[in-house]
């Protein structure tokens, strides 16, 4: 039976092709096209749902309630641009977005550089790989605590009292306790790069695990010193993981807010500040305009990042 059905459907396809002109295996072909073409699209589908539930959507909303309009009492649906205007004509704004990107641009530089100098002592100066993984996963344990128990155990070393200016004082280095320590922008940058150095670490690591040593051996063979290897081969190759943790470290910063709140003391602003603020407020629009602008923003920052370095290569 079995037979004779494939006969009739190999009967049918000449038939088929015949009457269109077209070759049985052609037909064929297009038919497996089609399967495999659908079959994409079904493997597709799950990943599309959950990126436009949990992603698209949020940002549509958020993108929606920017143009309503608001009271000290409650918010109205509306289309108005009174909040983007609002926002982009005051110099509170601006110099808040401008605040925001200083403390990018450092954090990012520092964590820049401590990441790579640790990634690289993981990845070339320790041989054991049992090793590597476990001084990776020494530098992950602060991960196990909250961001905020984290950034507030710096307190008790920055404080007027602390270990820190107790520690200068005894022994003579400074007649008083220093002030810039705690609740000010270098207590800012300290607690951030601590909370996102790893965020940098890690694929930096990746990518410099990935590197062909015999192109080391061979640089060397050459007559390269060290520092030249360094220049010309290893930082080139750990671009892409560079890129990465850029990624990481830069949208991390420029949507901090607790950071800024309690390491400055209420001194400094950042824009994540600001839009907590006018939420507890009940400014909803006004919070929502800047988070469009802020995720221009960011996204105007990564996609720089992406002309600079191709990331495809480490994905």
């Amino acid at each position: 039976m079995k037979t004779k059905a494939m006969a009739a459907i190999a009967a049918e396809e000449t038939v088929l092709g015949t009457e269109t002109g077209i070759a049985p295996g052609k037909t064929k072909r297009r038919r497996a096209h089609r399967v495999s073409a659908l079959a994409s699209y079904i493997q597709a589908t799950p990943l599309a749902v959950i990126l436009g539930l949990f992603l698209l959507l949020p940002i549509l909303t958020i993108g929606m309630v920017s143009f309503w309009d608001y009271d000290s009492v409650r918010i109205y649906p509306d289309f108005v641009t009174f909040n983007y205007t609002e926002t982009l004509g005051s110099w509170v704004t601006w110099k808040t977005y401008l605040n925001t990107l200083k403390f990018t641009a450092i954090v990012w530089f520092l964590t820049m550089v401590i990441g790579f100098w640790v990634a690289y002592f993981l990845a070339f100066h320790i041989r054991s790989a049992t090793m590597q993984m476990i001084l990776f996963l020494v530098c992950t344990v602060p991960f196990l605590t909250s961001n905020i128990i984290r950034m507030i155990s710096w307190v008790p070393f920055l404080g007027r009292n602390g270990l820190i200016n107790s520690s200068l004082i005894e022994l003579g280095i400074v007649p008083k306790p220093l002030e810039f320590l705690l609740f000010s922008e270098f207590a800012v940058v300290l607690a951030m790069v601590h909370l996102y150095t790893l965020f940098m670490v890690t694929p930096i690591f990746n990518t410099l695990m990935r590197i062909d040593r015999s192109l080391i051996e061979a640089a060397r063979d050459a007559g390269a010193s060290g520092f030249q290897v360094l220049t010309n081969v290893i930082i080139p190759l750990a671009k892409p993981g560079i890129a990465i943790g850029s990624i990481f470290v830069v949208t991390l910063v420029m949507g901090d807010f607790i950071t800024a709140r309690f390491m400055s003391g209420g001194q400094s602003a950042s824009v994540g500040l600001m839009m907590a603020n006018q939420i507890s407020l009940l400014q909803y629009p006004a919070a929502a305009a800047n988070a469009v602008i802020l995720l221009i923003v960011v996204l105007l920052i990564v996609a720089a990042i992406l002309r600079v370095v191709d990331i495809r290569k480490e994905l």
